[in-house]
């Protein structure tokens, strides 16, 4: 078939395209057999606008399993909200399968799939980011059997989820994915099987097994536990009821020790076996604990600050669909290399082989629901005694939500990885918040609910989410949610070469090389430091990865270039996993009391921040410094004119041990000096207080002098310093 020049290449953009089966790997990691035929490959394929006749022969071809619109499918071409999209190739049921019940696998198909095989129609399905299956045995015939699938995919025309794709060119919205996007595949089954099994765990060892069995009357199973090779334990049961067993000396899963225990199924009738599957799962509890001082967070009942990347999914070549199964994996691999222990899934599911790799290599998983339909007011939530008139939500389009939501937690609730659930990013497509989250709370006790993150709070769930770009920041703490950074950062560095297009591209903060970068995310993290030791349980850094236009990612797009190295990631991301850090206030900002400072508005001599320069005949002003309703400051003495000069004097504390940390707000640009030394200079504005780390503590005995030069040209204005010793509990 033709192939179409990818606007980005990808490492793995050429195995891709010279594979005769793109993705070969087994697809069901949580419910495998050793028997399967897959289908991806290159498909005859045709588009027709919607009520046309199906043509017997389509005109060109397509590699499943990549979206329409990718340039790895060959046709990279939108599929419109009115278009079929039809898909077709010839298959052949291997001799030892028969006798047995043939199941048609779609891992997701984005939206709406109408499926026949030799002209009998076996199912249709909606949802563009769960698996489905069809039982087919009954259409299938001797030799060459021929599978059509009918594809329509609304975008936003529809109400349907649908995360962050448009057919819109403006804006941040993504490339539509439409059509087949995961593996398709053929698998036998006995007419008793294993349709689905998971596990709930607990601390002390107990494990329930449930499994769901067809046609399982008079049926016995028993499941075999192993850990690396080795039988730990083995118990019996009935098919309608979940089996219980108890691990002895369980080891926990997480980020450190993902431990994972195999697990073998087995049903029986009589001494006839007619199913096996192989399966697996991790012990592990997440829970907040409530405090009056501010809920936490615990991971197997300890404290763990969960810091990790928002990771939206996309690839150049691929779209929703990685080129490789190795590609996917690399992703996964650098956060781990990186320190990081925690990714959030964005309004996006994977296949089910990414879950099984964050099992693999312990990251904890926020998992979104992909959100649709239209947004309310912010200060408002979507119920039906509280609609929004012009844009209600209708039932129908309520009643699939519901439904999508309800399967994609069914598939995904097996892998351990995954702590919590995500229904409503912002106020995407939010209705009736608590009745969601009731449902999933009711129908998960094993994962917390985030019920909006960043936006449209209501009394439900266990988390308190905000966004804070470029931050970071944090809620104040709850007695009853732990308080969590669901966005924050964007720092964007677009790297020539290695760009979606030249144009438009941007991050929250734009920034001109790799150096800045890397040092405005050092302070980030420094800052998230702070807010750790306040409360704060967790943190989503803005990205992963370039997105298109967006290029505040940690990798570039094509995922050539590493933004800043792994390895120095890993050394910067250290300090969140230390003790928490206390502060010993060395000098104080406003926030914290009144102080008087020595200013001048005029240009002061040489020597102006030196301890012996004589700052007497200058005037004394309570800080802040700046115009009132600048935001996030506290003025206690004007200024309205271009620049400010401070000075401070202050005496060391006896016990100067610690790192020396300035708390700093600034509107605009600001140079600050200790003893004459200029130990930072900040360009352009913030709006809130901002944490910076200077390192050693490098404080003279007795008298010091704390200086800052600010200036100011338009809007708002303000400049506030403090000095502070920070300190982590002795091991």
């Amino acid at each position: 078939m033709t192939m179409v020049p990818a606007q980005l290449s990808t490492p793995w953009t050429d195995e891709a395209r010279g594979a005769s089966t793109p993705w070969p790997e087994y697809p069901r990691p949580q419910l495998k057999r050793d028997e399967w035929l897959n289908l991806n490959g290159v498909w005859a394929f045709g588009i027709v606008p919607g009520g046309e006749e199906t043509p017997d022969a389509l005109p060109n071809t397509i590699r499943v399993p990549y979206p329409i619109s990718s340039a790895l499918s060959g046709v990279n071409k939108r599929l419109q909200p009115t278009d079929v999209a039809i898909y077709r190739r010839e298959f052949r049921i291997p001799e030892n399968w028969r006798g047995r019940r043939v199941l048609l696998h779609f891992g997701a198909v984005d939206w709406r799939a109408e499926v026949f095989v030799n002209e009998t129609r076996v199912g249709e399905h909606s949802g563009g980011y769960d698996s489905f299956s069809f039982d087919i045995t009954g259409a299938l015939e001797s030799g060459e059997n021929t599978l059509t699938v009918l594809v329509q995919d609304p975008t936003d025309a529809g109400y349907q989820p649908r995360g962050k794709q448009t057919m819109k060119p403006e804006g941040i919205w993504y490339t539509q994915a439409d059509g087949i996007w995961q593996s398709v595949w053929l698998e036998p089954v006995s007419e008793t099987h294993i349709r689905s099994c998971y596990a709930e765990t607990q601390l002390s060892g107990k494990v329930r097994l449930f499994v769901e069995v067809a046609n399982g009357e008079d049926c016995r199973m028993e499941a075999i536990v192993r850990r690396r090779g080795r039988e730990i334990v083995r118990v019996e049961g009935a098919v309608d009821v979940p089996l219980t067993m108890e691990i002895p000396n369980p080891a926990l899963w997480n980020p450190d020790s993902p431990i994972l225990y195999d697990v073998e199924i087995v049903v029986r009738k009589g001494q006839s076996v007619l199913d096996r599957v192989e399966a697996y799962f991790g012990i592990r509890e997440i829970r907040v604990e409530r405090r009056k001082d501010g809920a936490r967070m615990l991971l197997n009942g300890r404290p763990l600050f969960q810091y990790g990347v928002l990771d939206q999914g996309y690839w150049p070549d691929g779209l929703y669909t990685p080129p490789t199964d190795a590609a996917m994996r690399s992703d996964l691999e650098f956060l781990k290399r990186a320190g990081f222990n925690t990714v959030r899934k964005h309004v996006k599911v994977e296949p089910a082989r990414w879950y099984r790799y964050c099992d693999e290599l312990g990251l904890i998983v926020w998992q979104d629901m992909p959100n649709g339909d239209q947004s309310p007011p912010w200060d408002r939530d979507w119920t039906r005694e509280n609609p929004r008139p012009d844009r209600e939500r209708s039932a129908e389009s309520a009643r699939n939500y519901r439904t999508e939501l309800s399967r994609i937690v069914y598939q995904l609730r097996p892998f351990p990885c995954i702590v919590m659930w995500i229904p409503f990013n912002e106020a995407w497509g939010q209705f009736d918040t608590k009745g969601v989250v009731r449902w999933l709370e009711t129908h998960d006790r094993t994962r917390l609910v985030n019920a909006a993150s960043g936006g449209n709070f209501v009394n439900a769930g266990s988390i308190l989410d905000i966004h804070e770009y470029p931050g970071p920041a944090a809620p104040t703490p709850q007695e009853d949610r732990a308080i969590v950074l669901g966005e924050f950062g964007g720092l964007g560095l677009a790297v020539q070469g290695h760009l979606w297009t030249s144009d438009g591209n941007w991050g929250y903060r734009n920034l001109s090389d790799a150096a800045t970068l890397k040092e405005r995310y050092s302070e980030l993290v420094d800052a998230l430091d702070v807010l750790r030791s306040r409360g704060l349980s967790a943190a989503i850094y803005t990205q992963l990865t370039d997105v298109e236009i967006e290029v505040n990612g940690l990798l570039t797009y094509d995922r050539r270039v590493e933004k800043i190295p792994a390895d120095e990631l890993r050394r910067i991301h250290a300090r969140l996993y230390e003790g928490p850090l206390r502060f010993v206030t060395v000098c104080p900002t406003a926030e914290e009391q009144a102080v008087e400072w020595a200013y001048s508005l005029e240009q002061p001599a040489e020597g102006w921040s030196r301890p012996d320069y004589d700052d007497r005949d200058w005037p004394r002003g309570v800080a802040g410094f700046g115009r009132r309703g600048t935001p996030g400051a506290r003025v206690g003495t004007e200024w309205l004119t271009g620049d400010i000069w401070l000075r401070r004097t202050f005496e060391a504390p006896r016990n100067a041990e610690g790192e020396l940390w300035l708390k700093l707000h600034h509107d605009e640009d600001v140079e600050v000096f200790l003893n004459g030394e200029r130990i930072l200079t900040r360009s352009g504005y913030v709006t809130a207080y901002q944490w910076i780390r200077l390192g050693a503590a490098s404080l003279l005995r007795g008298r010091n002098v704390l200086a800052v030069h600010c200036r100011q040209t338009t809007g708002g204005q303000y400049v506030d310093v403090g000095l502070f010793l920070g300190r982590r509990p002795k091991p």
